[in-house]
């Protein structure tokens, strides 16, 4: 009855902190890879439904940081000038988030043009950097994806709903490979749990 009742409740894992705590790791790691390729594989099959819902859920985002930025204006003691500058930039969150909501073409260009504006910035700040710093370590790969950086941007800018569309596809080939990935390693954690010694 004892040696019964001593067995663990899984005898592909030993028993104790340590096999407990692997055998949970693998399985969330297993979850987590099942989970990005079925969305790998939607994003592949339905591209534009895709778009579609990441540009409502763009719109929704532009829509509450709007109505906070608002409540934040008139409910601060900041200067006042700061607080024009918050109420602006809630108005025009709201604005935008309601312009996406007119149709997913206005709210796919939105997001795209976000995005590309933001990728500008960012680029030239990271090659400017790394420019003036002689010091900054991998200062020639900081500065070529800095350029590839404003670049991208550039292109999103000048081509937003074509661009988009391919970032599209290329989120789910991401989606398919992570998925991969994490199936992998989640495989390789079980065998190294089995490993651990019992009650450890």
């Amino acid at each position: 009855m004892s040696q019964t009742h001593d067995r663990p409740a899984r005898e592909d894992l030993p028993a104790g902190p340590l096999g407990l705590l692997a055998g949970m790791a693998w399985q969330a790691l297993l979850i987590a890879g099942v989970v990005s390729l079925v969305l790998g594989v939607l994003v592949l099959a339905w591209p534009e439904a895709t778009l579609t819902i990441v540009g409502v859920l763009f719109g929704l985002y532009l829509l509450v940081s709007g109505v906070l930025q608002l409540v934040a204006a008139f409910g601060t003691h900041a200067k006042t000038s700061l607080r024009v500058m918050a109420f602006i930039s809630g108005a025009l969150g709201i604005l935008l988030g309601l312009f996406c909501f007119r149709g997913a073409t206005q709210s796919i260009l939105l997001l795209a043009l976000w995005i590309g504006i933001g990728w500008l910035f960012r680029g030239i700040t990271q090659t400017v950097a790394a420019a003036s710093d002689p010091d900054m370590p991998a200062r020639g790969w900081q500065i070529c994806l800095g350029v590839i950086s404003a670049l991208a941007g550039v292109v999103l800018i000048v081509a937003p709903l074509e661009s988009v569309r391919v970032l599209t596809v290329l989120a789910g080939i991401w989606l398919l490979v992570v998925g991969v990935a994490e199936i992998a390693t989640a495989f390789m954690v079980r065998s190294r749990a089995k490993q651990i010694p019992a009650g450890v």
